[in-house]
């Protein structure tokens, strides 16, 4: 796992990888602030539906912390799936670099499939989510439990994220072992629960997917 780290790293230093982090970022940060927008108005049209606009500041409280919350689920969602759309071209670069024989033999998706992909795991992130947000709300009064079951769950769902980016291309050649998958999940959603660090991570976590699978072959 830390060899996969410091080779992600050097991935860094190939500039179709570096193209493809500047597009991630950008796309994800763009697409966040017109969803908060969009966020923020429906918000503010359902309290007025409901006469809640009349206190002011507690619709308003109200307001910024469903946004943060749904910030923090959605940044994983829209930057993991920014990420599958030029997941190959990463992919490409990576192998190109450091495994020219799994290269050869590996076969690029389309496009077409890399955008039904990330759709399904918007949907398999959001749906989950939401199926765990009882246990979330009951895991509160413990302090630290709703956060280590949302880093577990989410850890879980996107180490089979930068599996399947590897499965697409290779079949079942592109699977990684059990343990590597969870720990390559655990770091990528730690990763993202940090800010600015965030930013970074989809696209290390796909490198390091690369390389996890490489390796053991």
């Amino acid at each position: 796992m830390i060899q996969a780290l410091m080779l992600s790293f050097q991935s860094l230093s190939d500039r179709r990888v570096a193209v493809v982090m500047v597009k991630v970022i950008v796309l994800t940060i763009v697409t966040l602030i017109v969803s908060g927008i969009g966020l923020w108005f429906a918000l503010q049209a359902l309290f007025g539906w409901l006469s809640v606009n009349d206190t002011g500041f507690w619709s308003g409280l109200l307001s910024a912390a469903i946004l943060g919350l749904s910030g923090i689920l959605l940044f994983r969602a829209v930057a993991v799936a920014i990420t599958w759309v030029f997941a190959d071209d990463i992919i490409d670069a990576v192998e190109d670099r450091f495994y020219p024989r799994h290269a050869a033999f590996g076969k690029r998706p389309s496009l077409g499939a890399g955008v039904h992909m990330a759709v399904k795991s918007i949907a398999r992130v959001v749906g989950y989510n939401l199926l765990a947000l009882s246990v979330y709300i009951l895991l509160l009064f413990t302090g630290v439990g709703t956060a280590i079951a949302f880093l577990l769950i989410n850890a879980l769902l996107l180490g089979r994220d930068m599996e399947d980016m590897l499965i697409a291309r290779h079949g079942a050649k592109g699977a990684m072992n059990k343990l590597s998958r969870v720990m390559l999940g655990l770091f990528g959603t730690a990763g993202m629960m940090v800010p600015l660090v965030n930013l970074f991570v989809p696209v290390l976590a796909t490198a390091m997917a690369v390389h996890l699978v490489h390796s053991e072959k």
